[in-house]
């Protein structure tokens, strides 16, 4: 590659490298271009999409101008601190080198301007800065925003593989027009609250209806979405899959997690008629409008009461410093499958929800990660989970307790059986749970006291007010 010499065209030079989001990742793939050399982007643009070990994540460019170059092609794993793309911050002055990729120069360091003062290069759905936040824009949108309106969020584009629409177009960041498709909500039709104009959360919410579907069927946890398939040779006897991303941290975690804390399952099978007949009549409820209700959202609520009664399960082994860690929050992890394999996102201070909250919460965790996009903050934190695999028609399992975690409750296909209810044989709706614990910090008396009372709130769901 040739060296600039001209310091003129080589301060016209922005490099981007691959972010560390701060989960102690060091590698990504790059997935998705979003950009090509010679499209104009701006401060805040998603230029590209790319999977990390957590999930598959979309990343900002910081800084305005003209794509240069794409260090590398998609499918290339890229280590933390990369160059990933050459950004032209000055295009018209000058020689125009931009038109010749072989003489790009690689600046160095000390080179390229600092960043402003509080803007890091950061995952989509944190922002670079307040109202900073824009989508990529399109080859031929060179409209420039109105003057009353701020100009990084009218700068934001509609999504994917869609043309820009300059100006008569709802004004909202990237999280919000997520949160908005997810809900299936038209931001022409949300009414702004936000500041010049913009947006907010609180208005998509305000927007939806009772007829939006926010969750999967009951009693699914999370929607059960195929492995991608590979392709597959006529003739072949065996297909050789890469591990990487998603997958690869799922196997090192569940091998850690295993050999690591002693686990000890325990089982109980439960009658729960009157959980699903709780189940119909909140369907009906007119204070759950707008959320859908599944046997999950009990089973949630039934396991937070039993955290409340049983406060030493929702702790950790801090094997460093020898200490077992009482948290005083729960932040409920749900298993959720995805095309990338399993996740387990949670739903921040669950402990504090009211009961249409943990519904409405449930829906976006479950919306988010069908569609791909969950988070490496929404699945950090987590002090307990919830797995269903009913939703696979099979009784129960034996689950590895997710790393960090003390506890993990397998949920089993409810199904209709015969049972002994008040002296006598009748059909009843039956599932069977399964609770795994840290043995070195939850003992047999304590996780039977636990599981127990999840068990008895599921029979007697009217316990959900007397315990709470």
């Amino acid at each position: 590659m040739t060296t600039m010499t001209d310091t003129s065209n080589a301060a016209r030079f922005r490099e981007f490298k691959m972010p560390d989001v701060g989960e102690g990742l060091t590698e990504a793939e790059i997935l998705k271009w979003y950009v090509q050399p010679g499209d104009t982007v701006t401060d805040g643009q998603v230029v590209c999409e790319v999977e990390t070990a957590k999930a598959a994540v979309e990343l900002p460019i910081p800084f305005d101008g003209v794509v240069h170059e794409l260090r590398f092609p998609e499918g290339t794993t890229v280590d933390v601190g990369q160059v990933i793309i050459a950004v032209d911050v000055a295009p018209g002055s000058g020689d125009p080198v931009a038109e010749e990729p072989a003489a790009a120069p690689a600046p160095a360091p000390e080179a390229a301007p600092e960043e402003p003062k509080g803007r890091q290069p950061v995952l989509v759905g944190y922002g670079v800065a307040e109202s900073s936040t824009k989508r990529r824009a399109r080859k031929g949108a060179e409209t420039a925003p109105p003057a009353a309106a701020p100009a990084a969020v009218q700068a934001e584009l509609n999504g994917q593989g869609t043309a820009a629409v300059p100006e008569a177009r709802p004004l909202a960041k990237p999280p919000v027009r997520k949160l908005a498709k997810d809900l299936g909500i038209d931001l022409a039709t949300v009414t702004p609250t936000g500041v010049g104009g913009v947006i907010t959360r609180d208005d998509v919410h305000a927007a939806a209806t009772p007829s939006e579907p926010v969750a999967p069927s009951a009693p699914s946890v999370a929607p059960v979405v195929a492995e991608a398939e590979v392709p597959v040779q006529q003739g072949a006897r065996e297909t050789r899959i890469p591990v990487k991303g998603v997958r690869k941290a799922i196997a090192q975690a569940m091998v850690g997690s295993a050999f690591t804390a002693p686990h000890v399952t325990e089982f109980v099978t439960v009658d729960v008629t009157r959980t699903m007949k709780l189940v119909a009549e909140l369907k009906e409820d007119k204070d759950m409008a707008g959320v859908r209700v599944n046997p999950l959202l009990v089973i949630a609520k039934a396991l937070l009461v039993a955290i409340k009664r049983n406060p030493g399960v929702n702790a950790v082994w801090d094997e460093a410093n020898q200490e077992i860690v009482q948290k005083h929050y729960v932040n409920l992890g749900i298993a959720a499958a995805t095309p990338r394999g399993l996740i387990v996102p949670n739903i921040k201070d669950a402990h504090d929800q009211t009961l249409p909250q943990l519904a409405a919460s449930l829906g976006e965790l479950v919306a988010t990660a069908r569609d791909g996009k969950t988070s490496p903050a929404a699945m950090a934190g987590g002090t307990v989970t919830i797995t269903n695999v009913g939703v696979f028609g099979v009784d129960t399992g034996t689950p590895i307790l997710n790393p960090g975690e003390s506890a993990i409750l397998a949920v089993g296909a409810i199904k209709l059986q015969p049972w002994v209810h008040k002296g006598k044989v009748k059909p009843r709706q039956v599932t069977t749970l399964a609770l795994s614990f840290d043995h070195r910090l939850i003992d047999g008396e304590l996780g039977s006291k636990f599981l127990a009372d999840i068990a008895a709130i599921l029979e007697q769901p009217k316990r959900l007010i007397t315990w709470a």
